[in-house]
């Protein structure tokens, strides 16, 4: 499901209707330079491509470049990776007072405020 344009009560009462049916949630809006997005999509699970690391045997190259880890761009591994998303009404929830929300505030962008 994708909202735009729709009040706060709206959003977070259709995506607590999502997230109770196992259903993914999207909604954002923008006004003039500034907007928001935000997804729930409930337990989600993933593969990642990942890059195998060449080892590299010490005494074969001289200089500066040895200390560098060697990434080998012929060999990939699949990672799978579960993710949990919150839902609309706890992420606007937040109680800043916390030492832990103190911490997060500096990545938080004040956009997120404006928006509030």
């Amino acid at each position: 499901v994708c909202l735009t344009c729709c009040s706060r009560d709206v959003m977070v009462k259709i995506d607590q209707i999502c997230h109770k049916n196992s259903i993914k949630f999207f909604t954002g809006d923008v006004f003039g330079y500034h907007g928001y997005m935000f997804a729930d999509l409930g337990e989600h699970e993933f593969v990642e491509e990942k890059t195998k690391v060449a080892k590299v045997s010490p005494g074969v190259e001289d200089g500066p470049d040895t200390k560098k880890t060697k990434l080998d761009s012929s060999e990939t591994t699949m990672v799978k990776k579960s993710v949990g998303f919150c839902q609309l009404k706890e992420a606007l929830a937040v109680d800043w007072s916390g030492e832990k929300a103190k911490a997060a505030l500096k990545r938080t962008t004040p956009d997120y405020f404006l928006l509030q």
